[in-house]
Parts: structure tokens; C-alpha cells; sequence
């Protein structure tokens, strides 16, 4: 046996998975001759108990066999492949030709005879199956049977059945132990929101200067917030703002009395990491924030940002934390041609012990405040070997602890990040864009990496506001919302994206008037009673990830095609036996991916994938306008992107 999947290139990391995922079990296997081989997959659960899972040909040419299995409990669970020669199918392969062609048909029912006998012999067998074996091999053993007769005897499908869940096994072939982590459902599954809470509740003092919002007036956004669908709700640093070189509107240098400065530039004189910002209240404000996200079925994702303003409390009490240049000063962050100089970057390399330690008294105290989700900047600009520490370290005290890993890079540093630990990865969602771009980075995801990265896909973030959302007006932000939401089981918006803000500053990828560095004013109920808000879309899109469990798992995306050079076709499927509601759930996506045009086109359907054989014909119903069609393989559709350029469609029923 050779290639088993679940897996992670180099063998050193362990494959990951959550509660409730369809985790295919992969294995090539083979023999040599014609005889035929069964696989299965013994699993070890975390709590000891041991389930066995037959695995079926994939019937590719390259002998891989393959199984679904959706752990439910949470923790590492073992696993091990076994093959074996498997006397009953190479019989019933053997019959079922000599028999039909008349050779050697007395000789073929006797060695199932014998077969049937040694079956009947086992002693866990059930007694219904040795019943039905004795009546098989005495009507085999009939001289005056008729070959036909004992054709129905070989293709008999309840005596397979039996067979099937009872081998008759000789030649066993054991593999290697495996693990695979079993993470909680939210470690996968998950509709994030970012909002910046000083900006909740912001309001205009009659000086004109601005007071900021605070813990309990973002508080007051929560209910809009789960009312759109979102259960992740993820806040920028929430710490003290430094003074030295803060930024000021639109990332500039020069700054006046009252503006607040990037939320990123940690530190000042009221503490650290571990501290709020006195603006936004105290820590059993933050702690009361936490409990009424709760209470609206939120959790609070908290920004781990390892780098310091000038001001920081460590740059005093550590400099040795610091890169010193030649000239005795402290480097500033950059990322050419951009520079921070309101930020000093962590170096790792000096007292990597002393840095380990203060990082982990960090995470254990939000934690502690009700905490345990992280998003991660700039984590590829970290040690890798920290990382790993940190998140193990973490995750042995606090199991339900997820890291989303912000890292922009190339394609190693972001896959060995994940393999390190980290529950999910941004990724380069945002800038793909085209039909082709699209289907290759989905599959990629789907298929390529899913063991070990899961992704999540923002639309956009404060630093990031593609020119796709830039030009594309309200369809480009319809279609990259539907793409995200259903392409994946996890994805984010940042607060704005529901207004369709796309102006972006000159020269950059960034909104202008950026909220990093100045509080923005929004009037939410205003713009939905007005009919210019995407909210009621996410709303949509939400709840259609909540009704399907298709579109909350990663791994059963398939490509489709269309004759049209932008409209996008995939589907998600799972079947009855993995599904929390017990029911078939099959969803098929139909995108135009320009938002400059209306498309008419055929969309051709592998409708295999999803259980239904070619030709057949079945109802399908539109979650984004309630309309219903019939369709088969090959449907016609028009999408407009200035009316509904996307169909989710919901597989009704097989006619």
C-alpha cells in the first residue's frame, strides 16, 4: 500500500480535521494476478472506540480506493489501512463470466459452494446470513440447476450485502498507524465579521472633536451583527495606542489632537498586550462585550499582533526584543515600499525563551477573559518553529483554542504555517478573480491542500480592497460575497463591505478615509431601510450555509463547466449517511464573474458526482430568488449581473 491520504507532505506534521467534516480515507493498493483485493480503514477514536470502514475503488486506473468519514468527536484519532485477498469477489468476478459463457460452470459453483460453507462456519457470523448461505450453496450444489439460476445466485445483491459487511479475508496487508486531529466545528466552519468597536458608537462632540465608541456601545451592534448570519466576530487590537510617529488620516505622518492612530501600533503609556484601550472602557467592560456576544450566539476573535509601538512597555523593559541598527536606533517595521514607523517588529532571535514566555502569559490572559480565538498578523514574518510551540502549547490547555494565520505570502511559508498548527490561513481569494483563476485556486483548496490548510475567505479587509471591488460596483461585491460564503466553510467581511465602500485611496489597495487610522461614522439601519445595503444578501447567504451542511464543508467542491469564458459552475455535495439532518444535500453554484455584463450560456453537469445518473432530470430551486426549474445535464441559464448574477441552487428532487 502507497499514498495514503488523509495526509501532510514530509510526514512530520499530522493531518487536521473538525467535528462533523467528510474526511476522505485514501490508499493505493494492489496485488499481483487477477484475484480480487478488499480495503478498509480501522479507526481508533479518542475516547477508544474502534469502527472499521470499507473503501470502494475509485476505478481510475492507478488502484486508489477511497471512503468518507465524518469524525464526531473531538481529539486525535488513530488510523491504520488494511488490504486483504478477498475470496468472495474474486469468486463472484470469476462466476459471473465462466458461468454466463459456459465454462467451467459446475467447477465455478462449487468453489462457491465451498465458499459459502466456510462463511457459514464463522462463528460471529449472524445466524439470517448462515440461513441464507446454506440455502445459496445447496441450490449450487443442485445438479439440475440451471446456469441462469446460478448467475442470480452470483449477482444475488443480498448476498454482496453480507459479504461486503463481513469479508472473507486471507493474505491481510496492515499498514502504519496514522493520526489525525480532530478540531471543534469552529475551527472550520465559521461566517466571520471584523468591525473596529471605537468606531461603534463614535459620535461628534459639539467642538467637533470626536468621541470614541466603546465596548458597550459596540455592544449595541451585536444584534445586528448576528442578525445578518455572522457567529465570528473579529476585533482589531483592542490595546493601548503608542504616540511616538502616530499615523494620521490616510497613513500619513502628520497628525492632529484627537486623531486615534492604527490599533496596530500596540502600547503606550496604559500598558500592553494585556491591557484595553481606555477609550474603549476597562477589561470587565471587554469581559461584558464577550458575554453579550455570547448571549447572541458570537464569538469574540481577538488580534494577536506580536509587535510594538515606540511606547510599548517592552521597548523599556526588553530592547533586547528589538533589532538596534548601526546607529543605535530601533527598526522600524516595513514591507518595501511601505514602512511603519510606528511600529517596532519583534526579533525573534534574541531570548527566544523570555519571548516564548511573555507570548504565552499573553494568550493564557485573554483566554481568560472568555477569548479563544486568535486571528494572527503577519505571522509569516514569525518564526515557524514558534509557532508550532505556541499553538500545541495552547491547544494541550485550551482544546476549542483556533488560530487564523494572516499571512499574505508565498505559497510554502502559508502551507507550512497551517501544517505548524494553525486552524485556518488567509489566503489569495482576493485576487482571484477570472473564471480560470477561480476554478483552479477552489480546487487547489478543495482537493490539493484540504489535510492540513483551511481556508477562510475574506472578501476584504482594511488593507485590502481589490480593483475587482474597486470597479465592480454592487455586482462585484454580490458575487465575490456568494463565492466566498459558498466555495467555502469558512469566510470574512469587514464591516463597510455591506455599503459597497469601494473608493480607494490613490496609489493603493486600500479604502480611502482608511478606518485604521480614523473612526469612521455608518448609519446601518438607515442604509438597509433604504435599499442600499448588502446586508439583507449576507443575510441570505448565511442562512443558506445554515440550512445546507453541503456548504459547510470544504473538501466536496467539484468543477463544473459552461461554454462561457466567465461564468464559474461548481457543486457541493454530501450524502445522507454524513449529514447531520440525515437527508441528501446537494447545492449547485452558477456564477458570472463579470460584473460588467449579463451572460447567456449552456452549463454542462457531471451529475455523478452528486448521485444522479446522466440524463436524468430534477427540480432545482434558486436560494437567491426562490424560483424553481427543471434541470438535467445540460441547462441554459442568463445571468445578469446587474440583476441576480449568481444562482445558488438547491437539488430538489430526482425525478
Amino acid at each position: 500500500m502507497a499514498l495514503p491520504h488523509p495526509s501532510v507532505p514530509g510526514g512530520r506534521f499530522r493531518p487536521s480535521a473538525y467535528v462533523g467534516e467528510a474526511v476522505p480515507f485514501t490508499v493505493t493498493a494492489f496485488r499481483e494476478g487477477h484475484d480480487r483485493i478488499g480495503v478498509q480503514v480501522r479507526l481508533f477514536s479518542p475516547s477508544g472506540d474502534e469502527s472499521l470502514h470499507r473503501l470502494s475503488p475509485l476505478n481510475d486506473g492507478f488502484d486508489r480506493w477511497s471512503t468518507l468519514v465524518a469524525p464526531l468527536e473531538q481529539g486525535v484519532w488513530r488510523f491504520r489501512f488494511e488490504s486483504f485477498a478477498d475470496d468472495f469477489a474474486t469468486w463472484e468476478h470469476a462466476a459471473d463470466l465462466k458461468i454466463a459463457a459456459g465454462v467451467d460452470s459446475a467447477l465455478m459453483r462449487e468453489m462457491g459452494a465451498q465458499l459459502f460453507d466456510r462463511a457459514r462456519g464463522e462463528k460471529k457470523r449472524p445466524g439470517s446470513d448462515k440461513d441464507l448461505l446454506y440455502d445459496a450453496a445447496r441450490s449450487l450444489r443442485d445438479p439440475d440447476v440451471h446456469d441462469d439460476t446460478a448467475l442470480q445466485i452470483v449477482r444475488d445483491p443480498a448476498i454482496a450485502a453480507l459479504f461486503d459487511a463481513r469479508p472473507m479475508m486471507g493474505l491481510v496487508s496492515v499498514g502504519k498507524d496514522a493520526e489525525l486531529l480532530v478540531e471543534r466545528e469552529r475551527a472550520g466552519v465559521g461566517a466571520w465579521y471584523e468591525f473596529f468597536p471605537r468606531s461603534e458608537g463614535a459620535r461628534r462632540a459639539d467642538d467637533g472633536s470626536v468621541i470614541s465608541g466603546t465596548f458597550r456601545t459596540a455592544a449595541e451592534r451585536l444584534p445586528g451583527v448576528a442578525g445578518m448570519g455572522f457567529d465570528v466576530l473579529y476585533l482589531p487590537p483592542i490595546h493601548p495606542i503608542g504616540q511616538t510617529n502616530r499615523k494620521g488620516p490616510n497613513n500619513t505622518l502628520v497628525t492632529e489632537p484627537g486623531d486615534p492612530g492604527s490599533p496596530w501600533a500596540i502600547g503606550g503609556a496604559a500598558g500592553g498586550h494585556d491591557t484595553v484601550h481606555p477609550d474603549l472602557g476597562t477589561l470587565d467592560d471587554f469581559r461584558a462585550f464577550v458575554a453579550a456576544a455570547r448571549d447572541n450566539g458570537i464569538e469574540v476573535a481577538l488580534d494577536l499582533a506580536l509587535q510594538a509601538s515606540p511606547d510599548h512597555p517592552w521597548v523599556a523593559e526588553h530592547p533586547e526584543w528589538f533589532t538596534t541598527l548601526p546607529d543605535g536606533s530601533i527598526a522600524f517595521a516595513e514591507n518595501p515600499p511601505k514602512k511603519y514607523q510606528d511600529i517596532y517588529p519583534v526579533n525573534f532571535d534574541n531570548d527566544p525563551e523570555g519571548i516564548r514566555a511573555e507570548v504565552l502569559r499573553v494568550v493564557r490572559h485573554w483566554i481568560a477573559q472568555g477569548v479563544t480565538i486568535f486571528r494572527v498578523d503577519n505571522p509569516h514574518t514569525k518564526p515557524l518553529q514558534f509557532w508550532e510551540w505556541l499553538i500545541a502549547t495552547v491547544s494541550a490547555e485550551e482544546p476549542g483554542a483556533v488560530f487564523l494565520a494572516e499571512a499574505f505570502t508565498r505559497p510554502a511559508p502559508l502551507q507550512g504555517l497551517a501544517m505548524a498548527g494553525f486552524q485556518q490561513s488567509y489566503t489569495y481569494f482576493t485576487w482571484r478573480n477570472t473564471k480560470e483563476e477561480l476554478e483552479e485556486f477552489l480546487g487547489g483548496l478543495a482537493h490539493d491542500t484540504a489535510d492540513f490548510l483551511r481556508p477562510n475567505l475574506f472578501v476584504n479587509t482594511p488593507d485590502i480592497l481589490t480593483e475587482y471591488l474597486q470597479f465592480g460596483g454592487r455586482p462585484g461585491y454580490k458575487i465575490r460575497a456568494a463565492i466566498a460564503a459558498t466555495a467555502a466553510p469558512t469566510y470574512g467581511v469587514y464591516a463597510g463591505y455591506e455599503l459597497f465602500e469601494n473608493v480607494a485611496r490613490p496609489g493603493s489597495e486600500e479604502n480611502i478615509d482608511n478606518e485604521k487610522y480614523e473612526y469612521k461614522f455608518r448609519d446601518w439601519e438607515a442604509a438597509e431601510a433604504a435599499g442600499d445595503s448588502l446586508a439583507p444578501y449576507l443575510r441570505m447567504l448565511n442562512a443558506a450555509r445554515r440550512a445546507h451542511p453541503a456548504l459547510r464543508q470544504l473538501r466536496n467542491l467539484d468543477i463544473h463547466w459552461s461554454d462561457d469564458e466567465a461564468i464559474l459552475v461548481y457543486s457541493k455535495h454530501l450524502d445522507a449517511a454524513l449529514s447531520p439532518t440525515g437527508e441528501t444535500d446537494t447545492i449547485i453554484v452558477v456564477a458570472n464573474v463579470d460584473p460588467h455584463s449579463a451572460r447567456e450560456t449552456t452549463v454542462h453537469l457531471d451529475t455523478t458526482v452528486f448521485g444522479i445518473e446522466p440524463g436524468t432530470s430534477y427540480d432545482v430551486e434558486d436560494l437567491v430568488t426562490g424560483q424553481v426549474w427543471t434541470w438535467a445535464d445540460h441547462n441554459f441559464v442568463r445571468l445578469d449581473a446587474f440583476a441576480e448574477p449568481v444562482h445558488i441552487l438547491h437539488v430538489k428532487e430526482n425525478r
